[in-house]
């Protein structure tokens, strides 16, 4: 991706934490498909996987790269990136540096006559803001692919009158769809509106706050790269790229309720309250476009929940880290899906990791 737009680049550490290995045969485990029983290797071969690691009790014990992947190459995360802004949005609650019931326009007053005039962070980070925005991936004129058209992704849609940046594409947004904090409508710009808000309240780089509080604690093996306009603010919505390792990594911090090895990463608390189970989320859940597709989750800070113990980072194109903090369990799925959001290849690919979480 660096080689084709203007990205910002997350160093990597100088004293990087290498996860320990005890690798298993485990791709000829069987499991009922959506197409008929397979066997995870199966799965493997199918799916478009690129990178694919699995974690038992903190150890790697599957690793496997397709389509010229290595453990060092950096991958497309899109909807992934997302998880880190929500997680760095705890750390600096923790900090006191804003609150999440804060709203918007107190760090972005540039949106006080716009459909953020009442939206809070909080509101922003569970998707249940009040902001008209189309996240249709089918649609190639969707407010989505505008927004990406920003940084460079859809070039054919810019106008001489387009936004240059994505402080300027959020101001261009003028309608609403619903009320604040009403129902779960998962839109990108919030993303992008969070972090924003956490460079406003803390006058650094989105991207600094990010390498200093998770990227340098993960002890990462390798360097990221966030995809940026041309203002140098990074496209936290979907334009993460990062090595599966390190991804790994971020996802047993997860698992070990923000600690990775026994440092303190995000605050338990807020990893408590974003697997919180309350109705009140489920039923905003339950009004969404979603609900049918994922039956028994919901959205919370910038991350899919299921039960009391299982978080979801998700993706389009494929992109998934899976915590299962049951069963000390963590899964990397890096992908190439030909279309953003295939039903069949998903459902089979998560009908392969919840064999794997309740088999292995």
């Amino acid at each position: 991706m660096s080689s084709i737009f203007k990205t910002t680049k997350l160093t990597k550490s100088n004293s990087p934490f290498i996860l320990p290995q005890n690798l298993q045969p485990i791709d000829s485990l069987e499991f009922d498909g959506l197409d008929g029983k397979k066997t995870l290797r199966q799965e493997l071969d199918s799916s478009f996987t690129d990178a694919f690691i699995v974690l038992k009790n903190g150890e790697i014990i599957f690793e496997e790269y397709q389509n010229d992947m290595k453990p060092e190459s950096l991958h497309l995360m899109n909807s992934v990136s997302k998880s880190f802004v929500g997680m760095l949005i705890g750390i600096l609650v923790e900090e006191k540096k804003l609150s999440p019931v804060d709203k918007i326009t107190k760090y972005i007053p540039e949106l006080k006559n716009s459909p953020f005039i009442n939206t809070t962070i909080q509101h922003a980070l569970d998707m249940t803001a009040a902001v008209s925005f189309g996240e249709d991936y089918d649609d190639s004129n969707s407010e989505f692919w505008h927004e990406a058209a920003v940084v460079g992704w859809r070039p054919e849609l810019v106008k001489t009158n387009s936004p240059k940046n994505i402080l300027a594409f959020m101001c261009n947004l003028t309608s609403s769809s619903q009320e604040d904090d009403e129902k779960f409508n998962y839109r990108t710009v919030l993303t992008n509106v969070v972090a924003l808000t956490a460079q406003r309240a803390c006058g650094e780089k989105f991207q600094d706050l990010l390498q200093k509080y998770i990227w340098d604690k993960l002890h990462t093996e390798h360097a990221a790269h966030i995809v940026a306009d041309e203002t140098d603010f990074p496209y936290m919505g979907a334009g993460m790229n990062a090595s599966a390792r390190d991804l790994a990594k971020f996802g047993l911090m997860l698992m070990n309720n923000g600690t990775l090895n026994n440092e303190r990463v995000v605050p338990e608390s807020w990893i408590k309250e974003t697997l919180n189970q309350d109705q009140s989320y489920k039923d905003k859940f339950l009004k969404g476009d979603y609900a049918a597709r994922l039956p028994g989750f919901h959205y919370r800070n910038q991350t899919w929940v299921g039960d009391e113990t299982t978080l979801i980072c998700l993706g389009i194109y494929g992109q998934a880290i899976f915590i299962d903090q049951k069963n000390s369990l963590v899964i990397v799925k890096l992908s190439s899906h030909p279309a953003p959001d295939d039903p069949i290849i998903l459902g089979n690919s998560f009908l392969g990791i919840n064999a794997i979480s309740e088999n292995i």
